[in-house]
């Protein structure tokens, strides 16, 4: 083979090497340009969230760490750090954010003797909360886990039949997959103690699978909380601004606002 025929075909690679990283530049400045793109639309559609009530309910918590993966994660830490990044975004945008915990405990009386009425009594409590303030949104955030360890993906439940519960969880599931880019999932029905018992829309939010080495390592990552906590405040912004759910007329901020500070000694817990 000449010279001259090397040197073209060195040339070829090059060249198609240019073109390759080209497009691969293209893409993800595409990507980014649609990502700035949406959240200006979010950032329009915030107003709709104006004096709007919304629990956000960590899950687990205190001595119940809920789910734990093969690596040591703990599903009560990986909730509390995305709650409080969502109660961030909600008040940010002039939603009164309630939180249920915002430390490692949960609401159930030290005095309570057995597992099981601890829980029982601190998911009343958390339930509680949201209807004594006459919340207009609940929203409880956990994490998943299955024996399959290659599942994945956030997935968003709310109870059977119930409406407002139901539109929110299509837009909060929508923006989780719009942001995440990793999962299809649809949001879907179930029956859990607190969206069974709670008087408003309410929807749990099982932000990945901690079963799934890959995700368990995604969910501790600040950067990856970050972006969860965006999806479901901007699927939140979506069901205010869209569906217009009429408000619950609140008994009055500074009643909400001493409630919530009596509340926040005690502390709660999940679905």
């Amino acid at each position: 083979m000449s010279s001259v025929i090397i040197k073209t075909i060195r040339i070829r690679k090059r060249y198609l090497a240019a073109l390759a990283l080209l497009a691969f530049l293209s893409f993800y400045l595409t990507r980014a340009q649609n990502d700035r793109a949406e959240r200006q639309v979010v950032e329009a559609m915030s107003q709709a969230l104006a004096s709007r009530v919304i629990v956000v309910d960590s899950g687990h918590g205190g001595v119940d760490p809920g789910v734990v993966g093969k690596g040591g994660a703990q599903e009560k830490e990986i909730t509390l750090a995305v709650g409080k990044l969502l109660a961030d975004n909600l008040a940010q945008a002039g939603a009164m954010a309630l939180m249920t915990r915002e430390t490692d405990s949960d609401l159930s009386d030290p005095a309570t003797a057995g597992v099981t009425a601890k829980k029982r009594e601190d998911l009343e409590r958390r339930v509680a909360v949201a209807n004594d303030n006459r919340a207009d949104l609940y929203i409880s955030v956990h994490v998943n886990s299955s024996p399959d360890a290659s599942r994945s993906g956030a997935q968003v439940y709310y109870q059977p039949g119930a409406i407002h519960g139901g539109k929110a969880g299509r837009h909060i599931q929508s923006e989780l997959s719009k942001v995440l880019k990793s999962t299809d999932r649809q949001p879907t029905e179930v029956d859990y103690y607190i969206t069974r018992n709670t008087s408003m829309a309410a929807v749990v939010v099982e932000v990945g699978y901690i079963s799934n080495g890959a995700e368990e390592k995604l969910l501790l990552d600040p950067n990856y909380q970050s972006k969860l906590a965006w999806a479901i405040y901007a699927g939140a912004v979506k069901y205010f601004a869209v569906e217009n759910p009429p408000a619950q007329k609140p008994p009055g901020n500074e009643r909400v606002i001493q409630t919530f500070k009596e509340m926040e000694k005690q502390i709660l817990k999940e679905p």
